[in-house]
């Protein structure tokens, strides 16, 4: 009997410890349900969705995508309007010139004052505002500015935004103080989550720990997913390959994972238009087919 027993208490931790060595499994979503979710608010659906870049960096096409050839590239640093009837919703806040400077790394780039003061109007008119993910050129417009107590009471922030802006902030100049950081509205969900009419979150992990896109149903029937910086350019999404950045640490299976499904939308959807924040070629195609405003209203 006494054997039985210890024989038992084995199998279970040896169960216990094959299960714990188990990968986690791969990120995945499902358009049909993303649909379900950003159905689920009552209300008309926004009409239009404006992009506006305020600055860029310049990095050769590798960095993006891994085992590209070292052509030149432009990263633009972009904000999204998404316009409803009665009011705007901002996706992501852009950022200061200091902020700017982080990203150049001692190299001096491009950055637009009169575009940053509209990211800078349009966000402080907006009747909400959403993160794509807590890094300082998505979030700093919001977290550096005097209006800090007026934007941040219509900003969602993710429990795990939050978290990474508080412990582990890209740089200094985003760090939240636990007083500031009562100031938003925080959220925790699971896979997905109704953020307004026709609008949805994805929870993405991966690039960063609160990464997450943003699904987008218009009152015309067409369908954008903004991915943020899944990927920093659409080659990526097209090969499902990863960035090669030495200054960045993503969690590589989620991000395969998050750029196949990206890919499955581009070949299964085509209704649906994927969004880059960074992919300038991308932004003045996009521009120019009509597919994104190119001014905030």
């Amino acid at each position: 009997m006494m054997c039985k027993t210890v024989l038992a208490l084995v199998l279970l931790v040896v169960g216990a410890v094959q299960a714990a060595a188990q990968p986690a499994p791969a990120w995945s979503a499902d358009i049909k349900d993303v649909r379900h979710v950003a159905g689920l608010l009552p209300g008309a659906k926004p009409l239009r969705i404006n992009v506006l870049k305020f600055a860029e960096s310049r990095r050769t096409k590798n960095f993006s995508i891994k085992g590209a050839p070292k052509d030149p590239s432009i990263q633009a640093r972009t904000a999204f309007q998404v316009v409803y009837r009665d009011g705007t919703i901002m996706i992501d806040s852009g950022m200061d010139l200091q902020v700017h400077k982080f990203f150049g790394r001692g190299v001096e780039e491009p950055y637009f004052p009169d575009q940053a003061k509209e990211v800078e109007r349009a966000v402080r008119a907006a009747r909400m505002i959403v993160m794509t993910h807590e890094h300082g050129d998505h979030v700093a417009g919001v977290i550096r500015t005097p209006q800090f107590a007026e934007l941040a009471g219509k900003t969602i922030l993710t429990r795990t935004q939050i978290h990474t802006l508080m412990t582990e902030p890209q740089m200094p100049e985003i760090k939240l103080t636990a007083e500031q950081a009562q100031r938003f509205i925080v959220i925790d969900y699971d896979k997905y989550y109704p953020i307004a009419p026709g609008m949805a979150l994805i929870k993405s992990p991966g690039h960063t720990p609160g990464s997450q896109m943003v699904y987008i149903a218009l009152e015309s029937g067409k369908e954008y997913v903004l991915a943020g910086d899944v990927a920093w350019h659409m080659d990526g999404v097209r090969t499902v390959t990863g960035k090669d950045a030495p200054w960045i640490v993503e969690d590589e299976p989620a991000i395969q994972g998050e750029l196949t499904f990206l890919n499955g939308l581009m070949r299964n959807e085509k209704n649906v238009t994927v969004v880059l924040s960074h992919d300038e070629e991308q932004r003045l195609d996009y521009i120019k087919q009509k597919a994104l405003g190119d001014h905030f209203e």
